[in-house]
């Protein structure tokens, strides 16, 4: 698949899976022997079936989530997207009660593709500006 090719296959991911909910669909997109490489929650696997379990984790604690693609870059077999998330909290993360508060915080992933399927992710999500934002860690400067 060319760059461009590989670069619509992650815009519809996003839209697809994160944003429209569609856990059902990460099948079509991840090879069955997909490799997650992102610092995941304690219990969840480092494969297709981890990205299903995130991915309904995130929707049920905001569920008006929301991927903005803001930056796409590909090279080869690789596609690296800037993201904003974000979303209201109504229900449990990681053990927050929900809060009702408004997030909004920037993740950097890395996609690698084969045959028209993700083979391998890594990313990085700004966990910091999350959990202040939730109210779970204090902002620098505040008292905790």
């Amino acid at each position: 698949m060319s760059t461009e090719q590989n670069k619509a296959l992650v815009r519809q991911m996003v839209e697809e899976v994160f944003n429209q909910g569609n856990v059902s669909q990460v099948d079509e997109f991840l090879a069955p022997n997909f490799v997650e490489r992102e610092e995941l929650p304690p219990g969840i696997p480092r494969d297709r079936e981890g990205v299903k379990q995130l991915t309904t984790m995130l929707r049920s604690a905001f569920p008006d989530f929301k991927a903005t693609i803001d930056d796409i870059v590909a090279e080869g077999d690789k596609v690296v997207i800037r993201q904003t998330w974000s979303g209201s909290h109504k229900g449990e993360f990681m053990g927050i009660s929900p809060t009702g508060r408004s997030v909004s915080f920037g993740v950097i992933d890395i996609i690698r593709i084969a045959e028209g399927k993700f083979v391998e992710h890594w990313g990085q999500m700004d966990s910091m500006s999350l959990m202040q934002q939730l109210g779970a860690i204090p902002a620098p400067g505040q008292a905790g």
